[in-house]
Order: C-alpha cells, then sequence, then structure tokens
C-alpha cells in the first residue's frame, strides 16, 4: 500500500509539536509505504512481516504524484540495498575500530572502490566476490589492472 497527502492544511502541523516547535515550512506531501514480505525457509513460509515506513518531502504534488513518489523511495531502497548493505552486512563497517583521523573516510573509499569494481566486473554476490578474489590475488590485481584506473 502506498499514500501520499498533499493537504497544506494538515501538513502545517508537522512539525510543530516536536521539540523546538516549530513546523517545517517546505513540506509539500506526506507520504506513506506499506510493504508485505514472506520469509521463507526450506520452500516453507515461515512468517510475514509488515513494515511501515513514513516519509515527507518538499516535492509537489505537481512534480511528484503518488507514483512518483514510490518510485522514488524505491530507487532510494535499490541504493541502500545495494550500497550501503554490503557495507554494513559483507564489510561489517558498523563494527570498525578505526575511528580517528582520515583512517574512517580513506577505508570507507576502498571499500566503495572495491564494490565499484566488483559491481561493474559483473558480480552480483560481493560476499561470493570477494571470497573468490581472496583465493585468487593474480586474478584480484588483473581486475585492478583492466579498469585502467591504477
Amino acid at each position: 500500500m502506498f499514500w501520499a497527502l498533499a493537504d497544506p492544511e494538515q501538513n502545517a502541523y508537522v512539525g510543530s509539536s516536536g521539540t523546538h516547535g516549530t513546523p517545517w515550512p517546505h513540506l509539500r506531501q506526506i507520504c506513506c509505504v506499506e510493504r508485505h514480505r514472506l520469509i521463507v525457509r526450506r520452500q516453507q513460509i515461515i512468517a510475514t512481516d509488515v513494515d511501515i515506513r513514513y516519509y515527507v518531502t518538499s516535492l509537489a504534488p505537481e512534480r511528484a504524484d503518488a507514483k512518483a513518489l514510490l518510485a522514488l523511495t524505491r530507487g532510494h531502497w535499490g541504493i541502500e540495498n545495494r550500497r550501503h548493505y554490503v557495507r554494513d552486512v559483507t564489510f561489517d563497517e558498523d563494527r570498525s575500530q578505526m575511528r580517528s583521523g582520515a583512517i574512517p573516510q580513506t577505508f570507507a573509499a576502498c571499500r566503495n572502490l572495491v564494490i565499484g569494481l566488483l559491481r561493474q566486473s559483473g558480480a552480483t554476490n560481493i560476499a561470493a566476490a570477494l571470497r573468490t578474489y581472496a583465493a585468487r590475488p593474480a586474478d584480484a590485481a588483473l581486475l585492478l589492472l583492466a579498469t585502467g584506473r591504477l
């Protein structure tokens, strides 16, 4: 389910009950996305999950109707799933102990480079590709050299 509310009278109240009590002057629409998911193990449904998320946007209804807003949220989650999920899960970035100086940004850039190289080479499963290249360092070097970036 997806809906978008573009009611200036209702939207004027959003933000006014927060800590600062200031309405959000650029708010144009409020959206709701309800996702239903089946959790399947060994070809059997073991659970269902419902996820409801609310979004706010400064896009006017003339610029982005409900269908366009849904496409934008899907695009956002595509990025989240492809890049950030890999960084969070495959590279376990959230538990990194590197926290001083330029080290965190340098390693994040290196991880992004690796993800980009692997995606560009056609890898769909980054974890599997990392294991493959870890076992074949010569192939990893060829991947780097083939891009022409080094």
